[in-house]
């Protein structure tokens, strides 16, 4: 899983990382509202942590633009604000969970997993085939316990259709998915992709629904 984490207190992002990253979970850091909007257009996020009081776009700011534009991803305030009415336009920008400062890094996980949990994103580890697993958290597919060291787009893709098995995949979601609003694609790398993690499936297969998209089946 990879999550984007607001946060202009150098030292408090990097302990954030830190943590998540032993957790099994991928951690991008900007420290201004306008760099994680950068990021945000080049990479796809499972979970957003932002704080409020940020340089050049804040917090809240930035949640109300990414939810006006049709944004959905799981959101987490981590926020030194107590006060009722900032907490308030936090949720009404469209947060899922908020977490004071200084943050306990134990129920900062948990409320990640169940945040994740209820939007219908796996955490846990995916038995593909023999020896064959999907690890979410850290999105690498791993044979016999060694990463096969997959290309970005083609996980993204696999773990698409795990989300949404024996359900319709369409191109536009897979677009969406593998590539951000700054890049091209071609109905020809979308086959490419296909193929490559149909290859991956051992027990189910990616079936194609003509004019419509695809489908993972047992």
């Amino acid at each position: 899983m990879r999550i984007l984490l607001l946060e202009d207190d150098e030292l408090f992002a990097q302990t954030i990382e830190d943590f998540l990253d032993d957790e099994g979970f991928i951690v991008d850091i900007a420290n201004d509202g306008e760099k994680a909007l950068e990021l945000n257009y080049k990479k796809n996020y499972d979970l957003y942590l932002l704080d409020i009081n940020v340089p050049k776009i804040n917090g809240l700011e930035l949640l109300k633009d990414l939810r006006e534009s049709g944004d959905n991803t799981p959101t987490i305030f981590l926020t030194s604000y107590k006060d009722k009415e900032t907490l308030e336009q936090g949720f009404l920008n469209g947060a899922d969970d908020y977490l004071k400062k200084p943050i306990d890094l134990d129920e900062l996980i948990l409320r990640i997993k169940s945040l994740l949990k209820r939007a219908g994103k796996q955490t846990e580890t995916i038995v593909l085939g023999e020896n064959l697993v999907f690890n979410p958290s850290d999105k690498r597919v791993y044979k016999d316990e060694v990463d096969m060291k997959l290309p970005t787009k083609v996980v993204d893709l696999l773990e698409l259709f795990l989300e949404n098995k024996d359900k319709i995949v369409t191109k536009d979601m897979i677009v969406d998915k593998l590539w951000s609003t700054q890049e091209d694609y071609s109905e020809g790398s979308i086959r490419v992709y296909i193929n490559h993690v149909k290859k991956i499936f051992v027990n189910e297969k990616i079936i194609n629904i003509k004019g419509i998209g695809y489908k993972l089946e047992q």
